[in-house]
């Protein structure tokens, strides 16, 4: 198994328009961040190769060929927000490669959401031609009611995105064997500016969290770099990675700045 992080920047993506900071102008590729999402990709029980993609961001195009992924098993959106959500039209292409519909799996508000920006995914008997669109299968998940999926119990865990209730996502092995992968228990926790006191109990024992880390100055909706370490260190996941980084933090000074086993992600990273 194998976790691919294929945008770790902010919702205006790394380097900025117009900007001509340190930063939007380094020569350090790890600076270059498209708008944060992610992968799984792995072998299930009966030896298929699956992808499943976490968040689907305006850059999707642009980093599937990246990464040259050839499929897309189904889709985890944290939630509705512009940079997490508004590539769900490229999976089209994910529909032609594998002949088949893609679960879209979110919560209520984010699903209703999905439902009105895209009636012409999820309402197509409205649609004056039948043209090449995505096929999707939207499906509710709650917090802290896990699901299986390929071979993985995957256990949705709620979180605040400043006053917006959003998803992180906690991914175990559904087998008897707890330990059966190096990278599991991993979650997965970005657009984060606090966490519900019921959620910390998801986050016992993992190897890998993900984690928000905007910048250093105080946000309304994420967290910051000293924030995102406070709560790495209690949670004491085996590793730690950042993402969703504006141009304020410069990987390799940030980098350095952290405990052995936090990082800054950056896109291309992948961990197994």
């Amino acid at each position: 198994m194998r976790l691919r992080f294929l945008g770790t920047g902010t919702s205006s993506g790394v380097p900025a328009i117009g900007c001509d900071c340190a930063v939007c102008t380094s020569d350090d590729p790890r600076d270059q961040r498209l708008r944060t999402s992610a992968c799984l990709e792995f072998t299930d029980v009966q030896g298929c190769e699956r992808v499943i993609l976490i968040d689907a961001g305006p850059d999707l195009r642009q980093q599937a060929l990246a990464a040259g992924l050839k499929r897309c098993d189904a889709v985890l959106l944290t939630h509705n927000h512009v940079d997490h959500c508004f590539g769900l039209d490229e999976l089209r292409r994910f529909n032609v490669l594998m002949d088949g519909p893609i679960d879209v799996l979110a919560d209520a508000h984010t699903l209703k959401s999905v439902r009105r920006v895209y009636g012409h995914i999820f309402d197509r008997a409205r649609r004056v031609n039948d043209s090449f669109v995505a096929t999707l299968i939207p499906r509710e998940v709650r917090p802290a009611e896990p699901f299986e999926l390929f071979g993985l119990r995957i256990t949705p865990i709620q979180l605040l995105h400043g006053r917006l209730p959003v998803l992180g996502f906690r991914f175990d092995n559904a087998g008897h064997d707890p330990n059966a992968n190096g990278l599991l228990p991993l979650a997965y926790c970005t657009d984060v500016s606090a966490i519900p006191p019921e959620t910390w109990a998801h986050l016992v024992g993992l190897r890998v969290l993900v984690l928000d880390a905007l910048r250093h100055r105080r946000h309304p909706t994420h967290f910051t770099v000293a924030e995102a370490e406070n709560v790495a260190a209690r949670v004491g996941a085996g590793r730690t990675y950042f993402v969703h980084m504006s141009h304020d933090l410069c990987h390799a000074e940030t980098d350095a700045t952290l405990s052995d086993a936090v990082h800054l992600a950056y896109d291309g990273l992948v961990l197994g």
